[in-house]
């Protein structure tokens, strides 16, 4: 038994009291009813004026709801059921005993992205948006359970996440569970059905979850790492909105939305989540507009933490020893840099190449290769051009100085050093590399989101252009493939034919065996017609029972055959149902291009008609149409004559 488990049959783990309890044990018996559940409610004020408030809120343009009883009815008792034990453990854990638990920070994250679900499962309607509020306020909820029954333990967990390491790994390797496994118990006793509750599970990594892209699962895993996001902004300090609000941007561009669309939607979530601030007692926050955020510009690093600080490597270049030792000790021991040294241009240049510095401090008078040809050499390589360029000099000559500019120096700095300057000098140089950081990141996820983007396209457009059911082009692509068939005719001078394709007695297959028995003809034909059709030929189902063959370089005798070889393959097909084998057929029309015909529109019309005459000559046949005029195979002791 594993330790959840242990856990969840000696009531240890965080469950719901007093009304929500009785709501929940109502909806276990098959018989319970709406009324019920309306007197249960009734007698918890808090949880009717939530549920009213969820419910008209979901119910825009009809009539606001007044009643407890019609708003469990609106709701659903499951969604009353799940909303009342959310709301429950919301009261009782507020505060609780780890002491680097932020409890009401945890609820205020929460309820922000139960709001963002609600409101982007009004936008793709993949399910209630109600239930999807429940699912977002217990969305972290293992996070929670942990905090609570090992509060010294998870308090050690969190401490160290603080230094970089992953949470999960974290709570693993100390706990032995992790909270994703604590989230899928606690939703599985709330009543959260398995079909919302796996995309819960594996919202904090999308890309682990193995659901086939496009799917209903796939859809809401994302759904609920978008509405995270966008809790994650809400809550985030202003100093870390940059990042945060780029990434939304490119997440809303997937879903469809815009800068100005995905604005919209959060800053209707914002408002929502602050109205609920008085029902809940769970803090919120005052919020610029998501415009006024995503405009905002990159914060100024003023107060880099010595930690901040060690993430950036320095190149050190100075032949000096006394200025090299001490400009060395600067960096590193005051302002906690990563400092890599050289003693002139030239040994400078190489270590350039293996370190890759964000930050190149470089005397001018050197043995060897001076500090302005140093310079010159770095922004001569792609790789130096980006590198921030401090030039040590011992004189402030106006021509000089330009000099050291018009080779790439981004600033300077006189001899001796002195700490402060050193200081402000740098604080420009970490405010260049962080802003440079920031733009390679959004580059970065740019590219990335074009390549998606690229491949959403494709699928999107072979979507639009493929039968789902047969997987053959569809009507629309089969028409384009004729006309390009008909262009290249145009062009050289070589035939072309057009096979129209209908299945024989097709509406009483579907009435006798059903719709999935009469798509697994489909099926089947559509293979068959594959198999029959040439390498260069083109197959598509363009309706209901009738595909199109568009045979390039075929001239009416070899159409002819062609047709009347995939008439044979498809009659030779078995098909077996409850033991009993169906026989199936087929009819097809004939036509090539000829003097008089204008377009391909013409070539389909000519090929219809003959359908029509195999069709009213007595099916499974194959029919020629060729100079106004119909001819079709006659059938003597089985063989075909035309």
């Amino acid at each position: 038994m594993s330790k959840i488990e242990q856990l969840r049959i000696s009531g240890q783990l965080p469950s719901p009291k007093g009304v929500a309890l009785a709501i929940m044990e109502i909806c276990r018996r098959e018989d319970a009813t709406i009324d019920e559940v309306a007197r249960v409610v009734q007698g918890d004020p808090a949880l009717s004026s939530r549920l009213l408030r969820l419910a008209n809120a979901s119910s825009a343009g009809t009539r606001p709801l007044v009643s407890v009883r019609e708003t469990v009815m609106r709701l659903g008792m499951t969604t009353v059921r799940q909303l009342a034990m959310g709301f429950s453990l919301v009261d009782q854990y507020l505060q609780g005993q780890c002491a680097a638990f932020d409890y009401p920070a945890f609820w205020s994250h929460s309820l922000f992205m139960a709001v963002a679900s609600q409101e982007l499962g009004r936008m793709v309607r993949l399910a209630s948006p109600d239930e999807l509020f429940a699912c977002g306020l217990l969305a972290q909820i293992g996070r929670l359970a942990l905090a609570t029954l090992y509060p010294a333990d998870y308090a050690t967990v969190l401490a160290e996440q603080s230094h970089g390491a992953v949470l999960l790994e974290l709570e693993r390797r100390r706990l032995g569970a992790d909270h994703t496994e604590f989230t899928t118990a606690i939703l599985a006793d709330c009543g959260i059905p398995k079909a919302l509750a796996e995309p819960v599970y594996y919202h904090e990594f999308p890309q682990t979850s193995g659901f086939s892209e496009g799917s209903r699962p796939d859809q809401l895993t994302h759904l609920f790492f978008q509405a995270r996001r966008m809790a994650d902004l809400g809550r985030s300090p202003e100093s870390e909105r940059h990042g945060n609000i780029v990434e939304l941007m490119l997440l809303g561009g997937k879903a469809g939305l815009d800068v100005t669309a995905m604005g919209e939607v959060f800053d209707r979530v914002v408002h929502q989540w602050q109205a609920w601030t008085d029902l809940l007692k769970v803090p919120t926050a005052q919020l610029p507009a998501f415009s006024a955020m995503a405009n905002a510009p990159v914060p100024r690093p003023e107060q880099e933490s010595k930690t901040e600080h060690s993430r950036k490597r320095v190149l050190l270049v100075e032949d000096d020893p006394t200025t090299l030792m001490m400009t060395e000790g600067l960096l590193s021991h005051l302002l906690g840099c990563r400092v890599h040294t050289a003693e002139n241009g030239e040994d400078g240049l190489a270590l350039a190449l293996e370190v890759m510095p964000q930050i190149v401090i470089t005397d001018w008078h050197m043995p060897v290769m001076d500090g302005v040809e140093f310079c010159r050499a770095l922004r001569a390589t792609e790789w130096g051009q980006s590198m921030y360029v401090i030039m040590l000099t011992g004189e402030e000559n106006e021509s000089k100085i330009i000099e050291a500019f018009e080779a790439g120096v981004d600033d300077y700095l006189t001899k001796p050093v002195h700490v402060r300057a050193l200081s402000a000098r740098m604080r420009a140089a970490l405010h260049y590399v962080k802003v440079l950081e920031a733009w390679e990141k959004d580059r970065t996820q740019l590219k990335q989101f074009t390549a998606e983007l690229a491949i959403s396209n494709r699928r999107l457009e072979h979507a639009a252009m493929t039968d789902p059911l047969t997987e053959l082009p569809n009507r629309r692509a089969g028409m384009e493939l004729l006309s390009r068939f008909w262009s290249a005719s145009q062009r050289t001078g070589q035939p072309v034919a057009a096979l129209m394709i209908d299945v024989d007695f097709f509406k009483s297959i579907n009435d006798r065996y059903g719709h999935a028995m009469g798509d697994r003809v489909l099926r089947e034909v559509a293979k068959a017609i594959q198999s029959a059709a040439r390498k260069d030929d083109s197959v598509s189902r363009i309706g209901g029972e009738e595909f199109l063959v568009v045979c390039h370089d075929a001239d009416p005798r070899a159409a002819l055959l062609a047709a009347e070889r995939l008439r044979r393959m498809v009659k030779a097909m078995q098909i077996h149902i409850a033991g009993t084998e169906i026989k199936i057929s087929v009819s097809i029309g004939v036509a090539n291009r000829e003097n008089g015909m204008d377009n391909e529109d013409d070539l389909l019309r000519a090929a219809d008609k003959a359908l029509y005459a195999a069709k009213k000559a007595g099916r499974d046949r194959v029919c020629l149409f060729a100079n106004g005029k119909s001819l079709c195979t006659a059938c003597t002791n089985g063989q075909r004559q035309a």
